[in-house]
């Protein structure tokens, strides 16, 4: 039976990617610097992983016919990291990696995860890209979710522009179906069903949870002095503000419908995630 690695795999997507694939009846392999979060079951491993510790990489490598890969997030340094992982996974004959890009990283030869997707589909491995769209995990256990239950809203500059959003659940379809199916040479661009802007999102929170979150448009310097307070590095500060113009472009509104021809069914759309994720707002209100 074939062993997929999946890297970030206690991350929002690496988690809904190890049990899409354990419903198609693979063995996973969980890597992850975090192992004591990984569910020890007959067929799934935690191994140690680490990027930057090559030292890692044959163990982890070892036996797999597959490799799902994912960068770390907001992270410039993606290509320095993964390019090197690439090359071990060949020596090591792993047959095909999907690797999970961004929605239009393609459309920016410069951008870190395009430069990744350029080596890989010029590797000699089996690969497919996937470019999905904004998570909605984002608004729930996410980076928005923080700034909704600290303060019932978003400050975000993206003026009145939709987004696509797409849930982990459908992504992590796609990659399960990829890997069964041995998709190869498969570039494909995953949305959700419907376009959103963040005020709407916003609005379909507060629905669902009975408590008033706001959408607070700001300008791209209001966005990144505020995220210099709270921490961000510059380069990931750079990196989102990026995302953010792509959105005020209005490109990220733009609504695919890959995920039903992959995977045969509609994507779930966001008064369904927020239906079932209300319970998260709730919560923080209660307390």
């Amino acid at each position: 039976m074939d062993t997929i690695l999946v890297t970030g795999a206690t991350g929002n997507l690496g988690n809904a990617v190890v049990e899409a694939l354990l419903e198609k009846g693979l063995n996973v392999r969980a890597a992850t610097r975090h192992t004591t979060k990984i569910k020890w079951t007959d067929r799934v491993r935690p191994v140690l992983f680490d990027y930057e510790d090559q030292g890692l990489h044959k163990a982890a490598l070892d036996n797999v016919s597959g490799v799902f890969l994912i960068a770390p997030p907001l992270d410039y340094r993606a290509p320095e990291k993964l390019i090197p992982f690439i090359d071990k996974a060949k020596t090591m004959e792993v047959r095909h990696i999907v690797f999970n890009s961004a929605f239009k990283a393609n459309s920016d030869e410069q951008n870190p995860l395009s430069i990744v997707e350029q080596y890989l589909m010029r590797s000699g491995l089996d690969f497919t890209i996937l470019r999905p769209n904004f998570f909605m995990e984002n608004f729930s256990t996410g980076w928005l979710g923080s700034m909704i239950l600290s303060n019932s809203g978003m400050w975000l500059p993206a003026d009145d522009a939709e987004t696509s959003f797409i849930s982990v659940a459908d992504i992590a379809r796609v990659v399960a179906v990829c890997f069964q199916e041995r998709r190869s040479g498969e570039q494909y661009n995953l949305t959700g069903n419907k376009a959103l802007s963040y005020g709407e999102a916003a609005r379909i929170i507060s629905d669902v949870c009975g408590r008033t979150v706001t959408y607070n448009p700001i300008s791209e310097t209001e966005f990144r002095e505020g995220a210099r307070k709270q921490g961000l590095s510059e380069n990931a500060i750079q990196y989102m503000a990026q995302l953010f113009a792509l959105v005020r472009k209005g490109l990220m509104a733009e609504v695919t419908d890959t995920v039903r021809k992959v995977t045969g069914k509609i994507p779930i759309s966001f008064n369904e995630f927020a239906e079932k994720t209300a319970h998260i707002w709730k919560m923080r209100k209660a307390a």
